[in-house]
């Protein structure tokens, strides 16, 4: 079956579907953008992504592209067209095709929606959990607005092309303090010897993601200490476990850090519960329902 994707009021077979060659996107990364889970044929935190989606587009001065029930509904019928069960949708607005200029292009100018889907392979990813990965440090370099979720990814890019280069799978950035902020696409969050789970507080300078918010629910259900608040490598290096979290990745289990084995060098007790019932607390849309909120 051909993929489908929604842009800007069409649904298209994949491969025909694009945007204008002077859509900002393309030309200044000028766009935000969301990635929503799909388990067992239905998404995952729609409501939770859709608030994040109005925090990015308020903070770059970007109109919504259509009405918040209007856009929750191509999200379920992008997933339904894709006929993913498991998978994930992405959605992404730029503010619109105009000549290129670095001023913002005149109010009449609409802004571009593309929203696409595709499956992936569940078991696979529970392989990889099973194992746990390696993550490699880097300086972070990124700018300061990196709460704002756009596609302005490039060093994000270059960052997880070099942990790959040196056997890592993910890179954990290192700001001028030394302290980990998070990583290259995901939170980063280390359990400490006496069994605090820690990780860096959204307001200082990371992505505030929606499975880290999931599961700071999960963690308060279950009475789990917690400490918001930095950690050094040092402090990574010496943690029981460590683990990162993201809508692509869910609890994903880290253990070694710059090839360093951490605890006992195998996914802890506590990541993998966690993973295992981090969708007990998440809300959930059948991608065959109408959405009405």
């Amino acid at each position: 079956m051909s993929r489908i994707a929604y842009v800007n009021g069409r649904y298209l077979p994949h491969a025909a579907a694009g945007l204008s060659i002077d859509d900002r996107a393309v030309l200044f990364a000028d766009s935000v953008y969301e990635v929503c889970e799909v388990k067992a044929g239905r998404i995952v935190d729609v409501r939770l992504h859709l608030d994040r989606l109005a925090r990015s587009l308020a903070a770059i001065g970007m109109p919504w592209p259509l009405g918040r029930p209007a856009l929750a509904r191509i999200l379920v019928e992008v997933a339904a067209r894709n006929r993913v069960r498991d998978g994930l949708v992405y959605l992404q607005v730029s503010r619109g095709a105009a000549r290129r200029d670095f001023y913002f292009p005149a109010p009449d100018v609409a802004p571009s929606l593309v929203v696409t889907a595709r499956s992936v392979d569940r078991a696979a990813a529970e392989a990889v959990a099973a194992e746990g990965i390696n993550v490699v440090t880097m300086p972070d370099n990124r700018w300061e607005r990196v709460d704002i979720k756009t596609t302005g990814l490039l060093p994000n890019v270059l960052a997880k092309e070099a942990a790959r280069s040196r056997g890592g799978r993910e890179a954990w950035f290192v700001d001028a303090d030394g302290l980990i902020t998070e990583g290259g696409s995901s939170n980063a969050w280390i359990v400490t010897q006496a069994g605090v789970v820690r990780t860096r507080p959204a307001e200082q300078g990371i992505l505030r993601g929606v499975t880290r918010t999931t599961l700071l629910k999960l963690i308060e259900e279950e009475g789990l200490a917690l400490e918001e608040r930095p950690f050094n490598v040092d402090e990574a290096y010496a943690a029981k476990e460590a683990f990162n979290t993201a809508a692509t990745a869910l609890v994903m289990p880290v253990v070694r850090i710059n090839g360093r084995p951490i605890g006992a060098g195998r996914p802890g007790p506590l990541a993998t519960r966690l993973r295992r019932d981090i969708h007990d607390v998440a809300e959930f849309t059948d991608i065959h329902a109408r959405v009405t909120n």
